[in-house]
């Protein structure tokens, strides 16, 4: 069942997705052209890319995310750390594969980040869960990447990989499980470590999983909301935007997390 969930989900945004679906608004325009609605459809879509390729309007969708969870303060931490758990998405799998090397893509932080934390805890293991969510290229796997940049920095004695998860739900269940079988693995506060859009979502997850989780956000991507004309980046920044707010809203009606916006715990010290 969650192979299809998977399978439904990537089909269902190869459509949704802003780009593709203003491609598809301009074409259905031009062949309703003779038709009041046709063109609108083509004036929509048009003064929609314009709009997009000047300002970062995917500020306005990743700011409420990416400031939902703050980075909290680990030098004031009054409780152990039972480990440090990575959530795939910023390694580039295939690329990693063709070129014999371990290469990342925009989400790279997310890796980059475990030397320091694995440094201030000593004692601890780190667990990285990411799978491949490729349809049409399941054998390259971002867990195989972690594994090699991890062995690079002398941690691979200390990492965990799993590398069976498709999506931040299977990544949740698949590290239940792995908890719940390696004694090396303890029960306990664990530092959740991902992209900052992405962590309402991935806290709601884990949460529901049974996994009690300090979020530690990486990878920001709001900036100044000022005139930058670059096409490119500002609809990749829509389309992360989006697909997320999908991602929560969906999640959250398919009982995969039972908190549509989750909330920082209480009395967690911030930076």
């Amino acid at each position: 069942m969650t192979d299809l969930f998977f399978y439904l989900s990537k089909i269902f945004w190869v459509v949704v997705q802003p780009d593709h679906f203003l491609l598809l608004m301009l074409l259905l325009g031009l062949l309703l052209w003779n038709r009041l609605s046709g063109v609108l459809l083509v004036w929509g879509s048009v003064l929609s890319f314009f709009v997009i390729s000047l300002f970062p309007v995917a500020n306005f969708l990743l700011e409420p995310l990416e400031q939902r969870f703050p980075q909290p303060d680990l030098s004031q931490l009054s409780e152990p750390i039972a480990g440090v758990i990575v959530l795939g998405g910023g390694e580039d799998a295939e690329r990693s594969a063709i070129h014999q090397r371990a290469e990342f893509n925009q989400g790279a932080e997310r890796l980059m980040v475990v030397p320091e934390l694995l440094t201030r805890f000593p004692e601890v293991k780190v667990l990285f869960t990411g799978g491949s969510g490729s349809l049409i290229r399941p054998d390259y796997r971002g867990g195989d990447v972690a594994l090699q940049w991890l062995s690079q920095q002398g941690l691979e004695k200390r990492a965990v990989i799993e590398r069976e998860s498709r999506n931040t739900f299977q990544n949740a269940i698949y590290s239940r499980e792995l908890i719940n079988e390696r004694a090396d693995l303890p029960e306990g506060r664990w530092i959740l470590v991902t992209s900052a859009f992405h962590m309402p979502r991935s806290v709601g997850v884990f949460r529901q999983a049974g996994i009690d989780v300090l979020p530690f956000p990486v990878d920001f991507r709001t900036g100044e909301m000022r005139f930058h004309p670059d096409l490119n980046w500002n609809m990749g920044d829509l389309n992360t935007a989006v697909r997320e707010w999908i991602g929560i809203a969906v999640y959250y009606l398919t009982d995969k997390t039972s908190e549509l916006l989750p909330a920082p715990e209480p009395g967690v010290n911030r930076l």
